[in-house]
């Protein structure tokens, strides 16, 4: 058991304050706007960096010794692990997890050798999904930690590196099918660029999108029924991320024809590492029908990297919300907490409380979304904002039957135009009686 005296954590809306290892909000089979909340948030824990990472970073080595560790890179451990992980998992009440591949077992010196490493922890994954119900939201390769990827996966200046990429993809894709997974995801750690004296774009961008295509094929050959997944981000490893953003993903998509094959999976961390606001590539990727899933986490904008907290921050998780409940949910995908207790938080009691604490933000981030969209107020605002294109000339500019000259007519005869204030403020305060 691990670890002894913490079990399964209890709904409790009546908590003290310093009761934190208990759900305030967060009530599984609540019902909010015809769906549980079970439903609505479809939470996930993330094997990486709740079972893989132990508080290390660029400036340390790591602070964390969990329970189970025995300090190898063992096959026996690795299924250690993973017990002790389904074990977190019935205790949290979570219905899915996610993982990499080289998250579940060791790298062996050969492909071989490495692939039935793999193969013997996924048989382990698999009677541990059945006996606890837990689901796979999504799988996904580790395409950039080994040194063979410096220069990239699907973009390295070596085709026999994104060959040897496209092999473990081509695992990869069966340990999907194998256990279940909802959906897979890419994540180009590395498909970037340092500086462009040495670089060819054009040719990197054509080469992962026909690795894209080789994976599209052989999901078909082999009946992956899953959702493919994108997952932008502006910087690190590299100084430019070829995926910077999901306006940028959505551009790349469409400029290859690969649009109706991926939808994006979104982590708000990266979109504030490309400059925008926490919710922009949630919003901007749903208005778009191409918001597949969501890793939820946080960071520090003042630190300027890539930090992995916990979601904690209630109009966040409002913002968020309110987007996944306007587009009737987010299924395939979830709420995937892609996110890391501190290097100073080393208690196993500690990695309990970040996601129970998690949960709860987006279970009241749900609850505001549904009082907003229920009572319609901010809507109407919004609505009345944008009154003039509903009729004339607006409503002809929308839908493209207007012509300059037609313009032109109209504005010798009403005159210069005298925009309505935004009255962003107004919005702000509406918002915030909500949260």
């Amino acid at each position: 058991m691990y670890p002894p005296g913490i079990g399964k954590v209890e709904y409790k809306p009546d908590a003290s304050a310093s009761e934190t290892l208990v759900f305030r909000h967060y009530d599984s089979q609540q019902e909010i706007l015809g769906k549980t909340m079970e439903d609505w948030l479809r939470f996930s824990v993330c094997y990486w960096h709740s079972f893989r990472g132990l508080g290390s970073d660029p400036f340390g080595s790591g602070t964390i010794k969990r329970p189970w560790e025995d300090d190898t890179d063992s096959l026996n451990n690795a299924k250690r692990r993973l017990r002790a992980a389904f074990e977190f998992f019935s205790k949290l009440g979570n219905k899915y997890w996610t993982f990499h591949d080289r998250d579940l077992a060791p790298e062996g010196e050969t492909l071989a050798e490495t692939n039935s490493n793999l193969d013997e922890v996924i048989d382990l994954a698999a009677g541990l999904q059945k006996k606890t119900g837990v689901k796979l939201l999504w799988a996904t390769c580790n395409l950039f930690s080994h040194p063979r990827y410096m220069h990239g996966a699907g973009t390295s200046c070596d085709a026999h590196v994104t060959a040897f990429a496209a092999a473990q993809l081509k695992k990869g894709l069966e340990v999907a099918v194998r256990l279940g997974a909802e959906n897979f995801v890419f994540w180009g750690g590395r498909e970037g660029y340092h500086s462009l004296l040495n670089t060819d774009v054009k040719a990197d961008l054509d080469h992962l999108a026909a690795f894209y295509n080789m994976a599209i094929a052989y999901k078909e050959k082999i009946g992956f029924k899953g959702q493919f997944l994108i997952e932008p981000k502006a910087k690190e490893p590299t100084r430019h991320q070829y995926d910077f953003d999901a306006q940028t993903v959505m551009s790349f998509l469409h400029q290859y024809g690969l649009t109706k094959h991926f939808k994006l999976n979104i982590e708000p961390n990266h979109t504030t590492l490309a400059g925008h606001p926490y919710e922009h590539d949630v919003i901007f990727s749903s208005a778009y029908g191409m918001l597949g899933s969501v890793d939820a986490n946080t960071g520090s904008p003042d630190l300027g990297w890539d930090t992995d907290q916990f979601p904690m921050d209630i109009r966040s998780c409002t913002m968020v919300m309110r987007t996944v409940v306007e587009q009737g949910g987010i299924a395939p995908g979830g709420l995937n907490f892609d996110a890391k207790v501190r290097r100073e938080s080393t208690e196993l009691r500690d990695l309990f409380i970040a996601h129970a604490g998690a949960m709860d933000s987006f279970a009241r981030g749900l609850k505001n979304a549904a009082n907003i969209i229920s009572e319609g107020v901010l809507q109407k605002s919004l609505n009345t904002r944008y009154l003039s294109w509903n009729s004339g000339t607006g409503a002809r500019i929308a839908s493209g039957e207007a012509t300059l000259e037609e313009c032109e007519k109209f504005i010798m005869e009403c005159g210069n135009p005298n925009p309505a204030s935004g009255r962003q403020e107004h919005f702000e305060a509406m918002f915030n009686h909500y949260i």
